[in-house]
């Protein structure tokens, strides 16, 4: 339901006015001309879910990768039809997001520009720190540096700052009467001269294209600017993935029962190798170190036809799981495969005075598992199928330890604790216990609506919550 209304951007009102009044294509339009025919993989398209100032579709900008003339391209195009297109701290969070892939993977990187610049009310949000706006720019010339393509279309407004996006990349298209690039518009050159001008003659496609020298091509049309870029694209020489059809099996059991397996507490008993036959080729899994460590389970199996090793929770993440973990990364670090991650750690919990030796000794464990995790120097992809608590979400790659990709199932729960840990009932003769319980409620109502998938993929935690019948796919 929520990624249906996404889908819908500003809504019926903002896509009539968007379409008809202004003459353009709504942005999903555009990317079926810009895309080849296949399907593309939209990034974290819940951004901005419910927050402070904004709608579901608050980010105002849509990310996501998918081919171009069989070229893999990570593209960002702004919808207008949410307030204008106009950039709010988290559509920069998700342009950065979009790029930081491009870097990553070195994929191409295609911006459709539609936008009304920086919200200014929330300039502090949005300009003078590292990771703020101006860091777009900073991107696209150290990307340009590596060599990494990046092309733009003009397909709306594009002010201020935002100007510079299309007029760093290494070619640009403006689209006649509805394209304008220009530092102020109208209204502030009327405001600064007191003189009266018209978007077309101040910034518009034939001045840029005639005199300003700031677009390569002209285009009549949406239509022809999107076949333009598409030709653009096939002339970079660049396809840094060559790409071979593999064939390979369907697992022996249906992925759509993995909508009966996706856990719903850490604490389940549910074997994860339930799940993995639901994920691997022909539900093949040669298991590594099998009887050791066994909360850890390890091994190699492929995904379409891609080999993959697979590190993924079975229980909380002991001395000897840590150890088997750290031992299968390297491994796989040494022989350049890729590592899946599927997660469902436990929360830390208070251990006895007893065991603290045992309990030293699993933190040691799990230290070294983290080492092997950050300095593995292949592709990770993690996968939240259920928990991801407090420091076992780092030992299993999670968002801060940079992982290719994170996607969460539906289900899942992130957060340091979990809250169903505390305890409601107050200590015997405190005679403050009323307030410290309804204190103690009001933080497990606050961690609990915190830990949703949804409010984890609103502040682009991670790049996307996706059905777990479809996670072969992405």
């Amino acid at each position: 339901e929520l990624l249906e209304m996404v889908s819908k951007g500003g809504g019926e009102n903002a896509i009539l006015r968007h379409t008809q009044r202004n003459k353009k294509l709504f942005v999903r339009e555009r990317l079926k001309l810009l895309l080849d025919d296949e399907p593309f993989l939209e990034l974290s398209p819940l951004a901005g879910l419910s927050l402070p100032y904004g709608d579901v579709a608050a980010a105002g900008c849509l990310t996501g990768i998918g081919k171009i003339c069989g070229v893999w391209c990570v593209f960002t195009a702004n919808d207008a039809t949410v307030k204008g297109g106009t950039i709010y701290p988290i559509g920069v969070k998700k342009q950065l997001r979009a790029q930081e892939i491009a870097l990553q993977n070195r994929l191409c990187s295609v911006y459709l520009v539609d936008s009304g610049g920086a919200f200014l009310p929330l300039q502090s949000e949005l300009f003078p720190d590292k990771l703020h706006g101006g860091r777009v720019f900073y991107n696209e010339a150290i990307m340009s540096a590596m060599r990494i393509p990046q092309v733009a279309v003009v397909c709306g407004s594009c002010v201020a700052g935002g100007a510079y996006l299309p007029t760093m990349a290494e070619e640009a298209v403006i689209i006649d009467k509805i394209g304008t690039l220009f530092l102020a518009g109208p209204p502030l050159v009327k405001a600064a001269t007191g003189e009266d001008v018209c978007p077309e003659d101040l910034g518009g496609a034939r001045l840029h294209s005639k005199v300003s020298g700031c677009s390569d091509h002209f285009a009549s049309s949406e239509k022809e600017a999107y076949e333009c870029i598409r030709n653009v694209i096939s002339t970079l020489n660049y396809d840094p993935l060559p790409e071979e059809v593999v064939e390979h099996d369907s697992p022996l059991f249906s992925s759509d029962e993995l909508l009966g397996l996706a856990p719903q507490d850490y604490r389940c008993t549910l074997p994860v190798k339930l799940i993995l036959s639901r994920l691997m080729d022909g539900s093949r899994f040669q298991e590594f170190k099998a009887n050791y460590g066994t909360t850890l389970v390890t091994g190699f199996g492929h995904v379409e036809g891609h080999l993959v090793g697979v590190v993924a929770n079975n229980g909380e993440l002991s001395h000897d799981a840590s150890l088997k973990g750290s031992h299968f990364i390297q491994l796989c670090s040494q022989r350049s495969i890729p590592i899946l991650f599927f997660q469902n750690t436990a929360p830390h919990t208070a251990q006895p005075t007893s065991i603290s030796q045992a309990h030293s000794n699993r933190l040691k464990a799990q230290a070294s598992m983290m080492a092997a995790v950050a300095c593995a120097a292949v592709p990770k992809i993690t996968i939240v199928i259920g928990g991801c608590y407090g420091n076992e979400s780092y030992v299993m790659c999670g968002r801060s330890f940079s992982p290719n990709f994170l996607f969460l199932w539906p289900n899942a729960r992130v957060a340091l604790v979990d809250p169903r840990h505390f305890s409601t009932v107050p200590q015997a003769g405190d005679s403050d216990c009323t307030g410290d319980e309804s204190e103690l409620k009001h933080l497990k109502e606050k961690l609990e609506e915190e830990s949703s998938a949804f409010y984890s993929s609103a502040r682009l935690w991670d790049d996307g919550v996706i059905l777990p019948q479809n996670t072969r796919k992405v």
